[in-house]
């Protein structure tokens, strides 16, 4: 039995990476177009290229995490010295240099690139980490909880503090210089950088407080190549690969476009702002915020739905409602605010409920593949959630830069009727695409309750014959 000291760290570390995702999701395109300054298209394909070889980079890191032997095991080591450098990129990535064009171009490019590797450098290992706390399927459902909980926990802090910070530290002078800065840039580099300090502490937190305890039934490590072959071969593992990415398509393109959406069709500067415990905040932080505090509930059920009628069905059931409420959501006028953040909180539900069960199913995997082959490639299996990530945020964000140019969008400027019925379905029809998508994945996925049962007490076995073999030689 896990102790709920251990659930908690573990839980820190998905807050902690969660922070730094939801900004690069929710604010990075609208930070490049409108702050940094470069096009919406250029932010695409830049988009597409880094995270397209950033997803390829996953595995890499699964296959090195999966051969570290060290004092603190195989994963936990990353979180102790990835910490910091986690933190400084990520600040990297949100400053704007004092370059031309083309040079801020290159920029980003470098810092993108770089905030992506060490974003896989150190949440493959701890992703990793799930399957190797404890065999039980049911105790890894929880960790996956409380690791969901905390990732939404962590999103919603960031997201309803960030354009506060932001307008704090960019001060009432819009015109005002730091350095080569102006006010507005230099206010979002310095909200990076209180985010950044959170993050930092909160992974180091996760080291302290979690355990590895499950050991592969091999002593010896098997080759690289027979790792690949027999991923290749988990039927499961690809199915949860296709829903994966699909979910983030979802997910990605969502949160990509609210700011425009806030920004260009609800208009929110004529609403003003509003203030709670002396803090301004905007509509679209608030929006943000409560997909935040929605997603927590839906992980919440997702537990205990899912031990009462399975994953998979607990997995198609939100994703089908999704489906629904994300088409109805496209014909909402901008001064329906109450069913815009009604149908905001329902969508989050339904999109938190799923992903924990992602995580949890693909700890499943690992035990079918050990099951199959003798050979446990954790960090490889649980690579590939990360994997699915990258391509799903890949396809969503490129989607959004693209698309926002070809409906002709221009940053900070008047945008005509047909960008705005654009950004509209960038909330609407387009993500309804990704969660119908991911339904017809996982309406094929294999290892059911029943199934799982089965496997994990044919491992128990074959690990107390190993370890009773072992102690008699």
């Amino acid at each position: 039995m896990i102790k709920l000291s251990e659930r908690i760290g573990y839980g820190l570390g998905d807050m902690a990476s969660s922070m730094f995702w939801k900004l690069f999701g929710a604010y990075l395109m609208i930070f490049y177009t409108d702050i940094f300054g470069i096009s919406a298209a250029i932010v695409g394909t830049m988009f597409a290229i880094t995270r397209i070889w950033d997803s390829m980079f996953d595995p890499i890191v699964g296959v090195i995490a999966d051969r570290t032997n060290s004092k603190w095991g195989k994963f936990r080591p990353y979180l102790l010295f990835l910490a910091l450098p986690f933190a400084l990129i990520g600040i990297f990535t949100f400053t704007t240099p004092n370059f031309g064009e083309t040079g801020k171009v290159v920029y980003a490019f470098i810092t993108y690139t770089l905030m992506m590797m060490v974003y896989s450098a150190i949440n493959v290992p701890y992703a990793s980490l799930l399957g190797v706390m404890t065999p039980n399927p049911n105790e890894r459902n929880t960790l996956a909880t409380y690791r969901m909980t905390f990732a939404y926990l962590g999103s919603f802090v960031a997201l309803l503090l960030f354009m506060p910070l932001v307008n704090a530290f960019e001060g009432s002078d819009k015109q005002a210089t730091y350095g080569w800065m102006t006010a507005p840039q230099f206010g979002w580099m310095m909200a990076v950088v209180v985010i950044g300090c959170l993050s930092a502490l909160l992974f180091l937190g996760c080291f302290a407080l979690t355990k590895e305890r499950v050991q592969a039934m091999k002593e010896k490590q098997t080759p690289l190549k027979t790792d690949l072959k027999d991923l290749l071969h988990n039927r499961p593992w690809w199915i949860l690969l296709g829903a994966g990415v699909a979910s983030l398509i979802f997910n990605s393109i969502r949160d990509g476009a609210t700011v425009y959406y806030f920004k260009y069709f609800v208009d929110e500067t004529t609403f003003g702002s509003i203030e709670f415990a002396g803090i301004p905040f905007v509509l679209s932080g608030l929006y943000l915020a409560v997909g935040q505090a929605a997603n927590i509930l839906g992980v919440i059920l997702a537990a205990p739905v899912s031990n009462k009628i399975g994953k998979r069905q607990t997995f198609m059931g939100a994703m089908l409602l999704a489906t629904l409420l994300s088409s109805i959501f496209y014909f909402f006028e901008k001064d329906q605010l109450v069913l815009i953040f009604v149908f905001q909180a329902l969508i989050s539900i339904c999109a938190g409920s799923i992903f924990p069960l992602l995580w949890s199913m693909y700890a499943d995997c690992s035990d079918y593949s050990e099951l199959r082959t003798g050979n446990r490639a954790t960090g490889l299996i649980f690579s590939s959630s990360s994997m699915s990530q990258k391509f799903g945020w890949a396809i969503g964000t490129a989607v959004t830069g693209w698309m926002l140019a070809a409906f002709g969008f221009e940053a900070n400027g008047v945008q005509n009727s047909e960008t705005l019925n654009g950004i509209k379905m960038f909330l609407s029809f387009l993500p309804a695409a990704g969660t119908l998508l991911s339904c017809v994945f996982i309406f094929f996925y294999p290892l059911s309750e029943k199934k799982m049962k089965e496997i994990t007490k044919a491992l128990e076995e074959k690990r107390n014959t190993a370890q009773s073999t072992s102690n008699q030689a």
